[in-house]
């Protein structure tokens, strides 16, 4: 990966607009950065925008390199898909059977 800094949003701007997005990462409205990840011809880019520190340009080496920073963005930003392995819906059930059973007294009033 390169990473070169870039001192203007207006710049990132323009080079988001001559490439292909594949994938945004936070938002500067409700956060601190952003992370553009985009494609131009054979090159896999991602533009980090940031009201806090330096923006900056990454290049990344091949799609593999790109697709894993792309994870990692998403799981540090708090995006990451849901694993369906991480859940059980046995468990669910398990707990609905040790709840208290109500019965209803609608008519008793």
């Amino acid at each position: 990966m390169e990473e070169i800094e870039i001192s203007s949003w207006t710049t990132l701007d323009a080079i988001k607009k001559a490439a292909e997005v594949v994938e945004t990462v936070g938002n500067l409205q409700t956060g601190h950065s952003q992370s553009v990840f985009c494609v131009i011809e054979d090159d896999f880019l991602e533009l980090y925008y940031s009201d806090s520190s330096s923006n900056c340009l990454r290049r990344y080496n091949d799609r593999e390199e790109f697709e894993i920073a792309i994870e990692k963005q998403l799981e540090e930003d708090g995006a990451a898909p849901f694993e369906e392995e991480d859940y059980d819906e046995d468990d669910d059930e398990d707990e609905e059977d040790e709840g208290l059973d109500i019965e209803d007294d609608s008519d008793h009033f």
